[in-house]
């Protein structure tokens, strides 16, 4: 995460849209055309990625109690975060950072409790890092939730030599030092690592560095630093296998197209058997017209348009750069990585500004659901996504106050939206009215499709916090019986969920029936609705 030079993200936005005549004159009413024969990309699961860093309570109180504490946990990490995260079947987890990430020596979280080392975190608070939560409590986590390892490992104050370190520490099956050493630690068998991020934002705060200083950086860690688990290790080290770690470059800042060009120009000319690597980062976040302070309840309808209306930048945004790798990569061998994303927010009240908890509301679930459409439409490039972050930091899946943990809107999209995962995009024809407010408009209901075994599934989000929207639907050559499934809604645009009211904002149930040929949703004012189409 990067606090400077960000402030310029509200500037990313699409133009203002026409109202059509025609949607002036009646009701709103949209219409859907899917059409199950094209053939499209999967949407890989894991888009729906998480990101936990050690910043505020996204650790320490969030995910870990320790092993004394009488909040149900364990081994120290607590159970009703797990079962809730084991709901929405994280597929990947970053972790330890963002910022945290480029100042992060590994050795200080393994071994004896006792005896870790003690440090500040400077990033975030410059509060004591216990470095309670190491290694191999993350690991621990990834167990008991069924997720990937999406590891950063410390390209800004760290060096080739100690990531590697770290690695064969990780993942070797040989009894060297480090083998030994992780094994007297309590883990004879390697780690699976999936996915190795080759430092964070080296633009800002990962060591402010040129594009091409970073490409000569990542060319020496992306050579030296290598998964030696035998399951993921092909025979040859100059050769790619199927199941071999994946290693995620540093990617753009924003709308700046200096890294894109840079790094992926540095791909394209080397040989694969000597460095390389198979996803670019891409960080974006929505703050609306006061970066990293607007309202997170309380807003009015102009600053409701302004969060969406950026929010659908993401995708002028992807496709920007897109287009670049395409220059370089036609044939989308590298994959985008949007792995930190969400709405930014200014803090709760009484809590310490640089611990970055913010509340979460209907609005942040809209806007969740518009990203993940997003992403959806982009799956042929985009094929990892870490929304930022788990629990307890900018647009959480969970807070958590003591012993107490309640699910956020935004969470209930995650799990809505479970049959998306690894299902085929569908193309879909989508014909709507327009939302506005003053100068902004936008699309009023926006929406992706896909089929997994046979099934159609549909998700259908509609902006408008005012109006119902009716959304007649068709697949192409079927016809519909009925639809199936969620619908996510609240009295209120700003709605939340307190722990005292853990349930203000939740899914409810969904159905329609086909009236003849007709397959009419009715989509509540400011909702997502989740559906499968029966035929």
């Amino acid at each position: 995460m990067n606090l400077k030079n960000i402030c310029m993200i509200f500037a990313l936005a699409i133009p203002a849209l026409p109202v059509p005549v025609a949607a002036q004159e009646r009701a709103p009413v949209a219409t859907v055309v899917i059409q199950p024969d094209k053939t499209s990309p999967v949407i890989n699961r894991d888009i729906f990625g998480q990101f936990a860093e050690h910043l505020g309570e996204g650790i320490y109180g969030g995910v870990w109690v320790g092993k004394e504490s009488k909040i149900p946990n364990v081994r120290g990490i607590r159970s009703d975060v797990v079962a809730a995260l084991r709901a929405i079947k994280v597929p990947v987890v970053r972790w330890p950072g963002g910022c945290f990430a480029d100042e992060y020596n590994w050795r200080n979280g393994i071994g004896p409790a006792t005896k870790r080392v003690e440090t500040v975190n400077g990033n975030w608070g410059n509060v004591i890092e216990p470095n309670s939560f190491g290694t191999h409590e993350f690991m621990d986590l990834l167990d008991q939730i069924g997720s990937e390892a999406y590891i950063n490992v410390n390209l800004g104050t760290g060096t080739p030599r100690e990531a590697a370190d770290w690695l064969e520490y990780m993942t070797t099956d040989q009894p060297s030092a480090l083998g030994k050493e992780r094994a007297a630690n309590g883990r004879k068998a390697p780690y699976r690592i999936k996915y190795l991020g080759i430092g964070n934002e080296s633009w800002a705060c990962g060591g402010n560095m040129s594009a091409d200083h970073y490409v000569e950086e990542l060319k020496q860690y992306s050579t030296f630093v290598r998964n030696l688990n035998p399951a993921q290790d092909p025979p040859h080290r100059y050769v790619r296998g199927p199941k071999q770690m994946q290693r995620i470059a540093v990617g753009p800042e924003d709308d700046k197209p200096e890294y894109t060009e840079a790094v992926m120009k540095a791909w394209q000319s080397t040989r694969p058997w000597r460095w390389g690597f198979e996803g670019l980062s891409l960080h974006h976040y929505t703050m609306g017209a006061t970066p990293m302070s607007s309202p997170a309840t309380g807003f009015d309808a102009q600053d409701y348009a302004v969060f969406v209306q950026q929010t659908f930048g993401m995708d002028t945004l992807i496709a920007q750069h897109a287009a670049i790798m395409d220059k370089y990569d036609p044939e989308k061998k590298v994959a985008m990585v949007v792995d930190e994303w969400g709405t930014w927010l200014g803090p709760m009240a009484d809590t310490n500004p640089r611990f970055l908890k913010q509340q979460n509301s209907l609005r942040d679930a809209i806007l969740a659901s518009l990203n993940l459409n997003i992403f959806a439409r982009h799956a042929d490039r985009v094929r990892m996504a870490n929304i930022a972050q788990m629990v307890n930091v900018l647009q959480a899946m969970i807070l958590t106050d003591k012993e107490k943990m309640l699910l956020t809107p935004t969470y209930h999209i995650f799990k809505m939206y479970l049959p998306f995962q690894d299902a085929q995009l569908t193309p879909l024809t989508l014909e709507t009215g327009t939302y506005r407010s003053g100068k902004i408009g936008v699309p009023q209901v926006d929406g992706v499709a896909a089929q997994k075994d046979g099934v159609v599934w549909l998700a259908l989000t509609n902006i408008d916090p005012d109006q119902s929207v009716s959304v007649r639907t068709s697949i192409k050559g079927k016809a519909v019986r009925q639809a199936v499934g969620h619908v996510l809604t609240a009295d209120k645009i700003d709605s939340i969920n307190t722990f005292d009211r853990p349930a203000a904002v939740a899914p409810q149930p969904f159905s329609a029936k086909a009236e003849g040929d007709t397959l009419s949703l009715t989509l509540p004012a400011r909702s997502v609705t989740v559906v499968r189409l029966d035929p």
